[in-house]
């Protein structure tokens, strides 16, 4: 049985279409048709019933379908786990990571982190702070980075880090800007981060009652906007360490407005031994950041 023949079957059996299941695989429709001839031929039973055009599952199609699955998901992680142990590792820990969180303090404590196990095969999937929860409750990765608690009953969580929120705006060589003329001045960009917006646009409003707003969910392009002179905006300190090194924005003292804490939170469910060395190695390399 060749496993080309599994994964044509089981793409054409998801969609019950030749066609579809063609333009998925790059394959002609011919090659789809030979495939699953000679999966038929192979386990002596017909798989899929035609019926003029179109084509549908028979009862064996059915009971073959999550056995087909089985068998090409037992192969993928054979040949995962055999790629990993020729590049030398022997060990694996997935993290789920929110987006703030991976694309400023996670590279420099990940790589950190490989260079002292490295037989240890890191995977890291990004998903936002409101799916990490189930990332875990679900064993799909080991370990969460995320911005907010799970509400998962079966997920432990650990609040890892306190990281204080500054008022940031474009960088002026020059100039000092004070709270007043950069909330009254540019536009407050808002809702980049899941945590603190809803309390902090009340409080800013309290002040400037004012101020114009645009919303902006994504905590990169939030900086991209802010270096372009767009707007303003309460960001998490570690998520702009970089940007304020390299005096493309700036950090604008509080005057009325007390900014929030963001805080940091490590989710689990099974703690085995790559996870423990995970979380210790993460708190002993954050504890220092802010």
């Amino acid at each position: 049985m060749d496993i080309k023949w599994l994964k044509t079957f089981i793409v054409a059996a998801e969609h019950e279409n030749f066609r579809i299941a063609s333009e998925e695989l790059f394959l002609t429709q011919p090659a789809i048709t030979k495939h699953i001839k000679r999966l038929e031929e192979t386990v002596n039973i017909e798989l899929f019933d035609r019926v003029g055009k179109k084509i549908v599952l028979t009862q064996a199609g059915h009971h073959f379908l999550p056995v087909a699955k089985e068998i090409f998901h037992q192969y993928e992680q054979g040949l995962e786990g055999f790629e990993a142990w020729k590049q030398g590792y022997v060990r694996k820990l997935v993290i789920a990571a929110a987006p703030q969180i991976a694309s400023s303090i996670l590279p420099m404590i990940l790589r950190k982190f490989m260079d002292e196990y490295p037989d240890i095969e890191v995977l890291v999937h990004i998903v936002s702070s409101y799916e990490i929860g189930e990332e875990i409750s679900m064993s799909r990765a080991d370990i969460g980075i995320s911005r907010l608690k799970p509400i998962q009953s079966t997920v432990q969580v650990e609040a890892l880090h306190k990281d204080r929120v500054i008022l940031v705006a474009p960088y002026h060589e020059t100039l000092k800007l004070s709270e007043q003329h950069v909330l009254t001045t540019f536009r407050l960009i808002t809702h980049n981060h899941p945590e603190y917006w809803e309390e902090l646009q009340r409080t800013v409003k309290g002040s400037y009652p004012f101020i114009r707003t645009m919303k902006v969910n994504q905590m990169e392009i939030t900086k991209r906007f802010i270096e372009q002179g767009l707007g303003v905006s309460y960001l998490p300190y570690t998520t702009v360490m970089e940007e304020l090194n390299e005096k493309k924005l700036m950090e604008v003292r509080p005057d009325k407005v007390l900014p929030p804490a963001s805080s940091t939170y490590l989710l689990s469910k099974v703690k085995t031994e790559e996870v423990n060395l995970f979380i210790s190695f993460f708190k002993e390399k954050i504890a220092g950041l802010s």
